[in-house]
């Protein structure tokens, strides 16, 4: 039997924590609280949840049209 996908269902309690890095490593912005908008799934701002291929590693449910000023945004309302 060959394993397609690993779902990843985690609940942070409140705890979430996100820092947004640019090209040479340096912290852009960070937040915590709330599991931010932008991360997929029905998470109502407690859970994390991602399907990840075991193959490559690729994350399959994120979506990637996401700009990135959204996520700054996001993780600043955090």
């Amino acid at each position: 039997m060959k394993v397609k996908k690993i779902r990843l269902n985690a609940k942070c309690s409140d705890l979430c924590w996100v820092q947004l890095v640019d090209d040479e490593g340096n912290p852009i912005v960070e937040g915590d609280g709330y599991v931010p908008d932008f991360m997929p799934g029905e998470h109502s701002g407690d859970y994390v949840e991602l399907d990840i291929d075991p193959d490559t590693g690729i994350i399959l449910n994120w979506d990637k049209t996401y700009p990135q000023d959204m996520m700054i945004k996001d993780v600043e309302e955090m």
